[in-house]
């Protein structure tokens, strides 16, 4: 767009703080590098952004944070664990009063900033927009667009079909932090509420739209749609699933740091996001396809930020997930080329079943 905004991005230095901060410059925005490491940061402007500001700052200083957010128009955390760095950014955005998004994949984390900062950030003007990424907001812009009139279902299922997932450290340590804050059990989101489970999670099927078609998954393998989706949708029950190369994946043992998008070693992996809704007897899907997860945080998380500061959002302040918080469908058609989406809105694609084994 060219309009020149000033972006703080926490965690530049990071795998997905490099996505954001080239989609920052690429759409004629300066990225300002703020993180904890002075010199990453000096290493990552002189590469890739000369003439940005880098900032270093601590999440237990807030005054390192005010100085990192000094003159931005808006910030994105990219920083993990969020359950460590939200609170302290949202904190900092609100003070500095400029829109805050994120790309938390957290549950908890999502669901604390949610809960603890709807008041604070609606006195202060500000839009804040947690889970702006491939997990948490991509998942709930398709339901959204999805469900259309319907504002509700009874159902909402987010199978993911991963080709194969190679995890970050940051998403590691953030799954550790997770795990820990539930006592090792899994989470759900039925009879409309978080609710925790212990036990190994359900097998099941799920027919993907072509050309990836039926793969065994992982059920009940949550992620942060059950935080998004529930907060402007009527719905009682959010599954998700995750194909079972991927999940392999997350769990196995670290091996590598995925590259860059642009950089020797890129993973390869490709993406369908499947989403179903059913209300009584009718159903409705959206998907979306595209490549490497953390490379198309970046756009997502830019595109919320540029529609916040040029005013197209349908909650102007106040804390608001995806869905809530824009116009899902067009946002959607906004990140082409990076994503290539399905019918955004109507019944289910003949041929197209749901889950074998739904719980």
């Amino acid at each position: 767009m060219g309009s020149g905004f000033a972006v703080a991005v926490v965690g530049a230095s990071g795998h997905t703080g490099r996505f954001v901060a080239a989609e920052l410059r690429r759409r004629g925005h300066t990225p300002v590098l703020v993180g904890r490491d002075a010199g990453r940061l000096r290493d990552l402007r002189a590469s890739h952004h000369p003439g940005s500001p880098a900032r270093t700052a601590s999440m237990d200083d807030p005054a390192s944070l005010d100085r990192a957010l000094e003159g931005a128009d808006a910030v994105v955390n990219c920083a993990g664990p969020f359950a460590v760095t939200a609170a302290p950014v949202v904190g900092a955005a609100l003070r500095a009063g400029v829109p805050y998004v994120d790309v938390a994949a957290e549950i908890e984390a999502n669901r604390d900033t949610f809960t603890h900062f709807e008041q604070d950030a609606r006195e202060a003007g500000v839009a804040v927009v947690p889970a702006m990424a491939f997990f948490g907001g991509l998942g709930d812009l398709l339901a959204t667009a999805a469900a259309g009139d319907w504002g509700g279902a009874d159902e909402v299922h987010v199978a993911y079909g991963l080709s194969g997932w190679a995890p970050t450290e940051g998403t590691r340590a953030a799954g550790r932090v997770s795990r820990r804050r539930r006592d090792g059990r899994r989470v759900v989101f039925a009879n409309g509420r978080l609710e925790y489970r212990d036990g190994a999670p359900p097998a099941a099927e799920w027919a993907f739209p072509e050309p990836l078609g039926t793969r065994a998954v992982v059920g009940e393998f949550t992620m942060a749609e059950v935080t998004t989706i529930p907060r402007h949708l009527d719905v009682r029950e959010v599954h998700t699933y995750m194909t079972v190369e991927a999940a392999t994946g997350l769990s196995a043992p670290a091996a590598r740091t995925p590259a860059g998008a642009d950089g020797p070693g890129r993973p390869a992996e490709t993406f369908l996001v499947d989403v179903l809704m059913r209300s009584g007897g009718a159903e409705r899907r959206a998907f979306a396809t595209g490549r490497d997860i953390y490379a198309v945080s970046a756009p997502l998380a830019v595109e919320a930020v540029e529609r916040i500061l040029t005013g197209r959002t349908g909650a102007a302040t106040g804390v608001a997930s995806a869905g809530e918080m824009f116009d899902a469908a067009d946002f959607l058609r906004a990140l082409s080329p990076h994503v290539a989406t399905g019918p955004l809105h109507g019944e289910r694609a003949p041929g197209a079943e749901p889950p074998a084994a739904a719980p």
